[in-house]
């Protein structure tokens, strides 16, 4: 009889060992997040036909896509969007409000990672010297270093320094950033390591970006199969210097010396698939998916946010970049699936904002858009206060649509600075281009439960930002007349793709509004981890396998 309550002991220690392992076995080895700078939903539809099956189409069909998802704060911008995607949270809480603002404290304008504590490791410049110190929330990443006792590698990868950095947390291994110009290397901070590793040495010497830089931009396809996009030349979009029109082919090797020499790799394609290889040097470098441990890769494709910002929303250069960018994205996963294992990663997709159509292009077509003049701005400003006020000293910054008051002025001409903000925030409405504007006591005192207000409330800092808020007409833009820009609450900006894909996502597609924000807790109850600190997302339960 004792044998027999032994062997019945000893059955379920067996099987309970057993489905631990296979339970450690269904954790993803490896979470990737992949983030498009500038990416627009209707890219995912307006070229599904022309995508092969391997890239965007793979992720779609075996994936969950959100076709409704947006982001629910104002500025839509590079920082904001990729800080508010890995904490779960925005720029209310986690303190990132824009890529550049104005510090009250500092009396300067300052830039999101910019960290002078720091050197560069790589060459000998001082782009390296970041950190991402202004970040006070904690993100994904760091949540699943803690939950793994720190064990586990964290690596960040973009052209762009704050896209690399942001994601890649606190408690990263490591972030990496391209120093184009002529330097032509990946670099880092002194906040991670005092010396690149021997694979991003070895990166840095194959000098892929000189290869890419000598071949010449021409359409992946017949130029005539492009309609989806405006003609090859016309009024809207800009040049690289050198060239008299916007057109195709462009000479890269004799454009290079007017461009920056290696900084024009991130204004091409190529420079989607020079991240890519270096995604890859890193899974291999790093080992990546290969230990006990659940491993993160954030990787943000720049040269998308370059190409948009320079050619806009419906030029065949736009077009041409994401099929290229398709065909990049069917190599990453394939590699992954080889590297990784197909059953052994858990990929997102997303963009850190949008973009507008070039107002220009849409006044031609008479859709109302329009162009607001800062320098005149400014001016109307400075002459209301001294209307009203009778002073032009009250005004210490006006940026990112926020103007800064001067609190020390105005108390000693015994002033109060809630009843200056206030006729500020009356005033500017008669300036052609600001359609709403409110006080920071507002945002303080009332809660917009929905709509524009808002997104401006969810992007308001009591700490840092300013003290009256503006809104401008939907489709306005301060630049020139070519190109496009983001920036808004409007869907134009905030519309973006979100796919999970991969180890514990279903298959499917939801058209319920999600916000940017849920994309963290999701991927927390997935690793079955704490959600980072400032979350204020939810869980996109319908995604996810139980």
């Amino acid at each position: 009889m004792k044998f027999k309550y032994l062997f019945s002991f000893l059955c379920l220690f067996l099987f309970l060992g057993n489905n631990k392992i296979l339970a450690q076995h269904l954790q993803p080895k490896l979470v990737v997040g992949v983030v498009i700078d500038q990416m627009r939903y209707d890219y995912l539809t307006r070229f599904s036909d022309r995508f092969g099956k391997d890239g965007f189409n793979r992720i779609l069909k075996n994936g969950f896509s959100l076709e409704n998802a947006h982001y629910n704060y104002i500025p839509t911008y590079t920082a904001v969007g990729h800080t508010s995607i890995y904490t779960g949270t925005t720029p209310s809480e986690h303190g990132i409000i824009s890529n550049n603002w104005y510090d009250k404290y500092l009396k300067k304008s300052i830039y999101c990672v910019d960290d002078s504590s720091y050197e560069t490791v790589g060459n000998n410049g001082k782009y390296g010297q970041k950190s991402p110190k202004r970040l006070f929330t904690s993100t994904i990443t760091d949540q699943l270093h803690l939950a793994q006792n720190m064990h586990g590698k964290t690596i960040g990868v973009s052209i762009k320094d704050r896209s690399a950095i942001l994601p890649a947390g606190h408690s990263a291994n490591a972030a990496y950033w391209y120093d184009g110009g002529n330097f032509n290397t990946w670099v880092t901070s002194t906040f991670y390591m005092n010396k690149l590793p021997k694979w991003v040495k070895d990166f840095n010497a194959n000098n892929k970006a000189d290869t890419y830089l000598n071949t010449p931009w021409k359409t992946l396809y017949d130029i005539k199969t492009y309609t989806n996009s405006r003609a090859d030349d016309n009024i809207f979009e800009g040049k690289l210097k050198g060239q008299k029109t916007p057109t195709f082919p462009k000479d890269l090797k004799a454009l290079r010396s007017k461009n920056g020499n290696f900084d024009l790799i991130k204004t091409v394609p190529a420079g989607n698939t020079f991240t890519a290889d270096f995604a890859k040097a890193a899974i291999i470098g790093e080992n990546l998916g290969k230990s006990q441990y659940t491993d993160f890769l954030a990787v943000s494709f720049s040269p998308t946010d370059y190409v948009g910002h320079k050619y806009g929303v419906s030029a065949i250069e736009t077009e041409d970049t994401y099929l290229r960018l398709d065909k990049d994205l069917a190599d990453l996963l394939l590699f992954l699936d080889q590297q990784v294992g197909k059953d052994n990663y858990t990929l997102f997709l997303t963009a850190d904002h949008a973009a507008v159509h070039t107002p220009a292009y849409l006044q031609s077509l008479k859709i109302p858009a329009h162009y607001l003049n800062i320098k005149k701005f400014k001016e109307f400003i400075l002459e209301t206060t001294k209307k009203y006020f009778n002073s032009v000293d009250l005004i210490e910054n006006v940026s990112n649509y926020q103007i800064f008051l001067n609190k020390e002025k105005i108390e000693s001409l015994g002033l109060e600075v809630n009843t200056v903000a206030q006729k500020l925030a009356d005033e500017v409405l008669n300036f052609d281009g600001i359609y709403k504007a409110v006080t920071a006591r507002t945002l303080q005192t009332t809660h917009f439960s929905s709509g524009i207000l808002n997104s401006l409330q969810n992007g308001y800092n009591q700490k840092l930002s300013g003290d009256v808020l503006m809104i401008p007409y939907p489709a306005t833009l301060t630049g020139g007349k070519t190109g496009t820009s983001h920036g808004s609450g409007y869907s134009y900006d905030t519309h973006v793709p979100i796919i999970f894909y991969g180890n514990g996502i279903k298959q499917g597609a939801s058209s319920k509004r999600y916000n940017i924000t849920d994309i963290a807790p999701t991927i927390a109850n997935l690793l079955k981890i704490e959600a980072p600190n400032g979350t204020s997302g939810v869980v996109i339960d319908e995604v996810l396998e139980k």
